[in-house]
């Protein structure tokens, strides 16, 4: 893991770009799917399953059945079952507290504003599989839409040997219906809908980079959460155990060859210690992903003072931010970030699996927006009551700015209110 100093320029650029993909060559890969599922329904998608996931369905084994449900139930460890019902108390507990509230307040004599606060109809909930079945993004994704009050959530996944994890999650968190299709043939399902998979309004999860094409090609058809891509982790100490930031380091490097993983500190001893130590711990994991990793993507920088490190910090704008100290007074230095772990204690694994959310923007996009949360499933209309006094107190203003732009019929809609 490479040592850089903070005023190197040229190392730093490449550190911000991140791992390239080739988004063009998905793109082009799964247009054509998405044309075809969109022209032949469910027989695409089979077709597909058949090519990409070597599974054979038809129409009738698309969703998982209840009897499907229940085999999944009986293979999963009760251990396992009860991790999951616990991970989603404190999750939904998150969920809760980001719901938006309605209001209503008078701006002035005859005239009230307000916002509602209404769910989504249905969303779409990707859960990847892969050589990681990910069961806690069932629960990331459902569970907030489920406190939103969205009246229909589906859950696509891989038809994969082991996702019965996967689809105990899924339950558990409160899915409607449970598919097992996966790739960039379940985007395309969700977003236009087959003689099998309902239309969505909005799609929600991470996934590889054709789900992440796909997802692209669809927006405006349907809603979406963001385009998410390798994990990310920046660690930010100037002290700690050296230990915990290898090991927190390491903990998204084992995730893809393309995750990046990156130490910044004002701490030069820190920054050997932490350098040797990722490297013994690096032979103990023996994680060929990891190691990979560490070696294209790695970096620990050293920052000149606090307010350098955290500049460089905002300009990243990691994914995750960890933050080993106790010094709250160092989350206002934080603009950017998908989420923030605070303290010695707050492993950004918690984050994974049993608070907040874990669908979190990467490659920058944490400038524009947080992780997934519980308003990505709501719609916040604004209200306006005017009474004939409040009207005739703003008459004079609308009608000059309609005069402006020209627009005759907005002028009359208000004069003929006074007539």
């Amino acid at each position: 893991m490479r040592i850089i100093d903070i005023n190197n320029k040229e190392e730093l650029k490449r550190i911000k770009q991140r791992s390239k993909q080739d988004f063009e060559l998905a793109v082009a890969r799964v247009n054509p799917v998405i044309k075809d599922i969109k022209t032949s329904g469910d027989k695409a998608l089979i077709k597909y399953t058949k090519n990409y996931d070597s599974v054979d369905l038809t129409k009738n084994t698309l969703q998982i059945s209840k009897s499907d449900i229940e085999r999944a139930y009986k293979k999963v460890d009760k251990e396992t079952i009860s991790a999951i019902k616990k991970a989603k108390v404190t999750i939904e507990k998150c969920a809760k507290l980001q719901l938006p509230k309605e209001w209503k307040k008078q701006l002035k004599a005859g005239i009230t504003v307000g916002q509602l606060v209404r769910p989504l109809d249905s969303v779409g909930c990707y859960v990847p599989g892969g050589n990681f079945p990910l069961p806690s993004t069932a629960l990331m994704t459902i569970i907030p839409a489920k406190v939103a009050g969205v009246k229909e959530i589906i859950v696509c996944t891989p038809p994969k040997k082991n996702s019965d994890a996967i689809i105990v999650a899924a339950d558990i968190a409160g899915a409607d219906k449970i598919f097992r299709v996966g790739g960039s043939q379940a985007i395309a399902a969700m977003a236009y809908g087959t003689e099998t998979i309902p239309k969505v309004n909005k799609i929600v999860g991470p996934g590889n980079i054709f789900v992440t094409a796909a997802k692209k090609l669809v927006y405006g058809d349907v809603g979406l959460d963001f385009l998410a891509g390798p994990s990310e982790i920046m660690i930010f100490a100037e002290k700690g155990n050296v230990k915990i930031i290898a090991a927190d380091l390491l903990s998204q490097a084992e995730h893809d060859v393309l995750s990046s993983s990156i130490f910044i500190t004002t701490n030069k001893n820190l920054a050997k210690q932490v350098q040797a130590e990722v490297e013994r711990q690096l032979i103990a994991l023996s994680a060929t992903n990891a190691s990979e990793s560490i070696r294209k993507n790695g970096a620990i920088i050293i920052a000149d003072n606090i307010n350098n490190a955290f500049d460089l910090i905002n300009d990243f704008a990691p994914e995750h931010l960890e933050i080993l100290s106790d010094n709250n007074s160092l989350l206002k230095k934080v603009r950017n970030a998908g989420a923030v772990f605070l303290g010695s204690y707050s492993p950004e694994i918690a984050g994974d699996y049993a608070i907040g959310n874990h669908v979190l923007p990467t490659a920058g996009f944490a400038k524009i927006r947080a992780g997934l949360n519980t308003s990505d499933f709501i719609k916040t209309p604004f209200v306006q009551q005017l009474t004939k006094q409040g009207l005739k107190s703003i008459k004079d203003t609308v009608i000059k700015l309609a005069d402006i732009e020209g627009l005759k019929a907005h002028r009359k809609s208000v004069e003929e209110r006074f007539k």
